[in-house]
């Protein structure tokens, strides 16, 4: 079949490097790569897991109040706040 088709910039460069690389046609490349692509988007894909991040305990909370920044920095910075 004879069609035309526009290549973004970066799948042409891709290609004509391949081709370099290779020392086939262009037209070779181009087909190998959309048969290679739709064989791949052909096969459904497994279905992904959600990954779950495991609860740890970090004890109590240090700060008394952590709607007073002034505290909860001061806590943090080791220092003593009155």
């Amino acid at each position: 079949m004879r069609t035309t088709l526009t290549l973004d910039p970066d799948v042409a460069a891709l290609a004509q490097r391949m081709q370099q690389i290779d020392g086939r046609s262009f037209k070779a490349i181009v087909n190998e790569a959309l048969r290679r692509g739709l064989r791949a988007m052909a096969v459904p894909s497994a279905r992904q897991v959600a990954y779950r991040t495991p609860a740890v305990d970090l004890g109590r909370c240090r700060a008394g109040s952590l709607d007073d920044i002034a505290e909860a920095l001061a806590v943090a910075e080791g220092e003593r706040f009155r």
